[in-house]
């Protein structure tokens, strides 16, 4: 397990208050910037970053606000939609959870049109959702009411899947839209085919509680989670039980998430301490993390699309981790 010799953020971006979650758009936004949301107490900011490893005439990140959405919350999840474009006709639409219950999905076109819908349906926390990836007509959340709901972006639910404990994470299949990933606090993650609404697979962490899990979108046959104080990851083609397990962080690991650019790349983070919440970078070829990072009250975790970078967010800052491949 790791102590400390922690590195430095390649790059922060001042906030003007303290950031709860942050998501870079998994999806081309049509220009060569990424879309990056935030959020906290009842607020959330979109805008563009561009980093000196894609244009050499920036120094470190060029961060632009387009716009800053009033929430009537906390913001607890945020997921983009493909739909969110920068190019021809400007769209941002995302979909936020809050500790209300409710989704609330939010367009606009960064002018005068600016939508909120309210979805209702969770009788308890949400803790994850995402946006079918191809066409982001649908949405998927998952809550501590034991269900993963479908949702229409008219706010009406289409299907619900029971679940046999609380729902921590979600993932939809890159591809194939009738492929869905559910893991459960308990300690299973589920594939269920949204066509016969049936599991086809599960995997066992043999540990709870489940903290996060993600399925790696370059090479689908990889999944990885945080349980207790370790990473695990499967290899789904060859076994229900994780081929490799690792102790993370000595204070209960909170986030795993995969980097979008090298499928060998994976970040976890350990649960907020009292002053600050680790970052560790690993790879799946070297025993150690490749960095260790550390954020005031560090929340939320997410990859650039195309870069090894990630972000979490802080007090009143986002800071920005560039790994070597």
């Amino acid at each position: 397990m790791q102590e400390d010799s922690s590195r430095s953020p390649s790059y922060t971006v001042a906030c003007e208050d303290y950031v709860h979650v942050v998501e870079f758009s998994p999806f081309t936004s049509g220009t060569p910037a990424s879309l990056l949301a935030y959020g906290g107490n009842q607020y959330v900011v979109v805008g563009t970053c561009l980093f000196q490893e894609e244009d050499v005439e920036i120094e470190g990140v060029e961060f632009h606000v387009l716009r800053a959405f009033h929430h009537e919350l906390r913001v607890d999840a945020l997921a983009w939609s493909p739909e969110s474009r920068l190019d021809r006709t400007p769209t941002i639409r995302f979909c936020t959870a809050a500790a209300d219950r409710r989704l609330r999905l939010l367009t606009s076109d960064l002018q005068d049109r600016h939508e909120v819908k309210v979805l209702e349906g969770h009788t308890s926390y949400i803790n994850h959702l995402v946006f079918e990836p191809t066409e982001g007509k649908q949405i998927a959340s998952v809550s501590d009411d034991h269900t993963c709901r479908l949702w229409d972006l008219d706010g009406d639910k289409i299907i619900t899947l029971r679940l046999r404990s609380p729902g921590i994470s979600v993932c939809w299949h890159p591809e194939d839209v009738f492929k869905l990933m559910v893991a459960e606090k308990k300690g299973t993650i589920r594939f269920y085919d949204l066509g016969t609404q049936q599991a086809i697979l599960s995997l066992d962490c043999g540990q709870s509680p489940l903290m996060s899990a993600d399925w790696c979108l370059t090479n689908t046959i990889k999944v990885g989670a945080v349980a207790g104080n370790d990473w695990l990851i499967w290899d789904i083609t060859r076994s229900s039980y994780p081929q490799e397990k690792r102790p993370a962080h000595r204070d209960k690991a909170r986030l795993f998430r995969w980097s979008r650019a090298n499928e060998n790349l994976f970040a976890t983070t350990g649960c907020p301490g009292k002053i600050s919440s680790q970052l560790l970078i690993h790879h799946l070829g070297h025993p150690q993390p490749v960095t260790i990072g550390s954020a005031t009250v560090g929340s939320g975790l997410s990859w650039h699309r195309t870069l090894p970078l990630c972000v979490i967010g802080g007090d009143r800052k986002l800071c920005f981790w560039m790994t070597e491949m």
